[in-house]
């Protein structure tokens, strides 16, 4: 690319940062009839941060009902995008809050019960919701009738449900020696009573603790968690289509002896109203629904009917929270468009431009039908084989049918690689190449097996960010399957036509190695300014669905530390493995691209559609046992799609890998890192 043609693509990229950011801040704050900023506040059990939406006609004077929606386990506050601003652009004042250790919110590390997974789990989830509530009851642009009570509504999805669910069992004990209120209606999405159960708030306790409430529940049929039915032949297979009105739990929420209606409102006997709603959707669907935000809004504006004086009554179905989203996405692709040109232009500086080497000559095709289609294979079986053994190296069993196997595979190929050594090959300038070969078959092989028998990543005390830690097994995993794959490549093909580490854009100068780290780190802070300026002038930031590259506070850097190397070793692999087999002549356009793309995240993306598509047509998923896993996938699409991109085209424009390396490593783990659970103790 020529340095004109590059600063071209780069003013590009910016403007659609820029257009982007600028509509997305224009329909998240209703066309400028909402306030939106950050704020942080302290609290007994850390601090909570979040956004808070303020219609500009709200004041001291002029209290609104207030309505305090939350994420789940894995995100953030902006994962409540669709619900802060429908109910923000009607009049409402909405809090949309990062939990505990999520976001820019941080429990102090004494306020933890313990190190162990639900001592750091519970800390989170089963305070924010309230500790939130405290605080908005005392502002004084929050509504609250002649009694005291305040006229607050409380949303959380999925861990932010069971939130939700203990701040009102909170508020009705506290309302027992206060005399007043301050939570005055709950809906809950994607979240039973299994978690808050487990502190002693089930469905019957939740029901007891109604105190005239109107309370509601968001129960996907296909949520791939919660809303089970109790009798179910297998209570962990869980991937399943669900009717939680029949469900025992789903009539005792309603108070009914028999199976209900979803979608309709029932009285109980406390006076208060309550109803369920039955989308036919997966959990993560839930927020990212016209369908689920217009029954928010249809909830509140029954719940908060006798103070709706000021509120406008718009449809439920009147929304445009996805023209946020869309515009989020045109800043997004603009985000990414402009890695590369910054990249290059760094390259321009002195002793940085050393990151660059001449590129070796492609290789030349396939020379018959055989050789193609052995080509075609091996790049199938490494697509496939870490999308085969996905849900095993997810759950970390190593004791399991999957891992054994892959364990005894390894095993195999480290075994015929010793082999290998003692076997030069009958050509003898070949015998070197085929001896590092054999090598690299061994030393893969051994280590696959060791990563598929001792479990990695379970100290919580040191691997702080329990949701990265099974992607980082699964990635080390990936690595050494497709390192191995390599290896065996290499010494049954490659090495008899003297191929070495060039042709897989490893074998550079120790400088370029060097000055490509100091591009990569350079270029990752450069674009993550431009992301934390985006976010201060606009409160936007680049994302779609639950992909999202959005800002942290630098009390996750030491964690993102931790993960680096394992996600180095994959991002060096993967990038050897696309050099060396998009590198030809046939594959000098887009169609390198896209074989690039299909190697990075091919396999999982087929995972995914075979889950999903098996759970819509026959109502049980393929792994009906893979919950989070398959959610988390979701995610990992798109990234390892753009990873693929910017691996080949850096590879082109540098000569080797280690640039695109670097830059990915760093760039996919500080993004994955900010976007989940970190416990900073």
């Amino acid at each position: 690319m020529k340095k004109q043609n590059t600063i071209k693509v780069l003013c590009v990229a910016l403007c659609l940062i820029l257009v982007g950011s600028f509509f997305a801040m224009l329909f998240n704050t209703g066309m400028f009839a909402t306030k939106v900023k950050r704020i942080s506040f302290d609290t007994q059990t850390g601090t909570l941060s979040g956004l808070l939406y303020m219609p500009k006609d709200a004041s001291a004077d002029n209290p609104k009902p207030t309505v305090i929606v939350t994420h789940g386990y894995l995100n953030s506050a902006e994962m409540q995008d669709a619900n802060a601003i429908e109910l923000s652009r009607r009049g409402y004042v909405v809090l949309a809050l990062d939990m505990y250790d999520h976001g820019h919110s941080k429990a102090n590390p004494e306020s933890y019960t313990g190190t162990d997974f639900f001592g750091l789990w519970s800390t989170f989830w089963i305070h924010s919701m309230y500790d939130a509530v405290q605080y908005m009851y005392e502002q004084p642009y929050v509504l609250k009738d002649g009694a005291g009570n305040g006229i607050i509504g409380v949303t959380g999805h999925s861990m932010g449900g069971f939130s939700t669910t203990m701040a009102l069992a909170m508020d009705e004990q506290d309302a027992a020696a206060n005399g007043f209120r301050k939570i005055y209606a709950g809906l809950t999405e994607g979240s039973d009573f299994q978690y808050s159960g487990l502190v002693g708030v089930d469905a019957a306790t939740a029901d007891l603790a109604g105190g005239g409430r109107y309370m509601g529940k968001v129960a996907a049929h296909y949520d791939e968690f919660f809303f089970n039915d109790p009798e179910a032949e297998d209570p962990n297979a869980t991937v399943r289509y669900k009717d939680y009105v029949s469900t025992p739990d789903g009539m005792t929420f309603l108070q009914q002896s028999a199976p209900a209606q979803a979608n309709t409102w029932y009285d109980t006997s406390d006076g208060g109203k309550r109803i369920i709603y039955e989308p036919s959707q997966t959990h993560p669907w839930n927020h990212f629904s016209k369908t689920t935000t217009g029954y928010a809004l249809q909830f509140y504006t029954e719940a908060f009917s006798a103070y709706n004086n000021g509120i406008k009554d718009l449809s439920p179905t009147s929304q445009v929270w996805m023209l946020k989203e869309f515009f989020e996405l045109i800043a997004l692709i603009g985000f990414v468009m402009a890695i590369v040109p910054v990249a290059m232009l760094l390259m321009e500086l002195p002793f940085l431009k050393e990151a660059k080497i001449d590129l070796i000559a492609p290789q030349k095709a396939a020379a018959n039908a055989g050789a193609k289609f052995a080509n075609f294979a091996v790049l199938l079986v490494a697509l496939l084989l870490p999308a085969i053994f996905f849900e095993a190296l997810w759950d970390a069993n190593v004791t399991g049918p999957g891992l054994t196997i892959l364990r005894y595979l390894a095993i195999a190929l480290a075994v015929s690689g010793a082999v290998g050594l003692f076997y030069a090959g009958t050509e003898k300038e070949n015998k070197k190449a085929f001896r590092a070969g054999s090598c690299f078959v061994l030393v893969s092989g051994i280590l696959l097996a060791l990563v598929t028998k001792i479990p990695m990543y379970q100290n919580l005390t040191v691997w702080v960010a329990p949701a990265v830690n099974n992607i980082a097994y699964w990635t080390i995993a990936a690595a050494f399957i497709s390192l191995l794959v390599m290896s065996v490549v290499f010494v049954a093909n490659k090495a008899k036509g003297g191929a070495g580490l060039a042709d897989y854009g490893i074998k550079v100068p120790v400088k370029t190695v060097i000055a490509s780290l100091c591009v990569a780190v350079l270029t990752v802070v450069v674009m993550y300014l431009c992301l934390f300026i985006v976010d201060a002038i606009f409160k936007a930031d680049f994302r779609i669905w639950t992909f999202a590259f959005k800002t942290f506070d630098a009390n996750i850097l030491p964690a993102v530390l931790k993960y680096l190397p394992t996600f180095f070793l994959f991002y060096l692999i993967s990038s050897a493995s696309i050099f060396v087999n998009t590198h030809t002549e046939s594959l000098a356009g887009v169609k390198g691209y896209f074989l690039a793309m299909a190697m990075n995240a091919g396999g999982i993306f087929l995972w995914l559609i075979r889950q999903y598509g098996t759970l819509f047509a026959t109502g049980v998923a393929a792994h009906p046992n893979a919950a989070l896993s398959g959610i988390v996938l979701v995610a990992m699409v798109p990234t390892l799609a753009i990873a693929a991109i910017l691996s080949r085209a850096l590879y082109k424009r540098t000569g080797n890998v280690w640039t695109p390396a670097f830059l990915n490593a760093i760039l996919m783990t500080l993004m994955t890192v900010a976007n989940t659970t970190v416990y900073l103790k």
